[in-house]
């Protein structure tokens, strides 16, 4: 089986997307996590307020990304990782708008990645009444995980697209595209903006 994607999620400090605080990255190749790994980011100037209802939920507090990467000491780590990679993720809508805002937040050019979404893919293979990230991975057998935990959601939601793959007898992301009717999304980067000369 060829299929190869990384799974990507993130936690943010409040409800601007471009206020990263936490991402994790699994690497799936083969229909196999060959890799990965997370780690915290120190959000970008003006998105680093952390909300109370933000640190309720993912536990990340100020302190705790006071020595952790900027968003721009990060992102080539992120890339390096991911590659050319389609991107998946439990609502890919919400992690690719961190990455899409958080470099234009910050000044930079965000990559052209193709993503899937996990939480579409689970809607097409999964009867269930809730389709929350925690839901959708049990049905794909993957046990319980310390949800929010950036590192853990990632490899739920990687999950989540082996089994469905396997299900639908899939090899690859774009077979599994096919065959469920959900589409991989090319990415439309945000330039960043830059000032006028």
């Amino acid at each position: 089986m060829a299929l190869d994607f990384t799974a990507i999620d993130f936690e943010t400090a409040n409800s601007s997307p471009a206020s990263p605080c936490q991402v994790g990255l699994v690497r799936v190749r083969g229909g196999e996590v060959v890799a990965q790994t997370g780690w915290l980011i120190r959000p970008p100037a003006g998105y680093d307020d952390f909300q109370e209802w933000n640190v309720r939920i993912h536990g990340i507090r100020p302190e705790d990304v006071v020595g952790a990467p900027s968003w721009e000491g990060q992102i080539d780590r992120l890339h390096a990782f991911a590659g050319d990679d389609v991107l998946v993720a439990h609502n890919a809508g919400f992690d690719l708008n961190v990455l899409r805002r958080s470099c234009q937040a910050t000044g930079l050019d965000a990559p052209n990645y193709r993503s899937l979404c996990s939480l579409a893919v689970a809607r097409k293979t999964y009867d269930l009444e809730s389709y929350r990230l925690p839901k959708a991975a049990a049905a794909a057998g993957f046990g319980e995980f310390p949800h929010h935990d950036a590192l853990a959601d990632a490899r739920a939601c990687a999950q989540i697209v082996i089994d469905a793959a396997r299900r639908a007898g899939a090899v690859d992301v774009d077979a599994l595209s096919a065959v469920l009717g959900v589409p991989v999304v090319e990415f439309a980067p945000l330039l960043a903006e830059r000032a006028a000369a």
